[in-house]
């Protein structure tokens, strides 16, 4: 809950979801969050992608967050400024996505991240949204969306 001195408006006088989307698009790196199985946090810049209404990251399993994710699968995703800001709260979900969506990812990545080339057939990790915030420059504008079945996508 946002305290009353923010001036958060309701969902209906905030920032659109489009808004919230169109952020996680533009982004080129995404701070992903996880938990260390000791409980200390560790956040790091990642690559991804916002595809098909979910965002996608790939990593090494062996990296420091990809073994968070296999202790415990909690995530936050933020974006590399702070002018604007869009906090993802939810779960990761390593898989292995069908052929058509693998082909998807694999493009996105290399028309994003120029010379860098992602297998996403050998598994990438999806983050399952519970709660998204978004707010400009200033969090007057701020709104919070729960999003237990709503996919990142540019629905209303």
């Amino acid at each position: 809950m946002m305290p009353a001195l923010y001036r958060m408006p309701s969902d209906a006088d905030g920032l659109p979801w489009r808004h919230a989307v169109e952020c996680l698009e533009r982004a080129r790196n995404y701070w992903l969050a996880t938990t260390r199985p000791d409980g200390r946090p560790h956040a790091r810049p990642v690559f991804g992608v916002r595809l098909s209404g979910g965002m996608y990251f790939d990593g090494f399993c062996k990296t420091r967050w990809a073994r968070n994710f296999a202790a415990q699968p909690v995530v936050e995703v933020h974006l590399e400024s702070g002018d604007e800001v869009v906090i993802v709260e939810g779960e990761l979900d390593g898989f292995t996505p069908e052929p058509a969506l693998a082909a998807h990812i694999t493009e996105d990545f290399a028309a994003k991240y120029v010379g860098y080339r992602v297998e996403a057939a050998d598994g990438v990790y999806r983050v399952c949204p519970h709660l998204t915030l978004a707010w400009s420059v200033e969090p007057v504008d701020g709104v919070r969306w729960k999003n237990a079945t709503r996919e990142l996508s540019s629905s209303t």
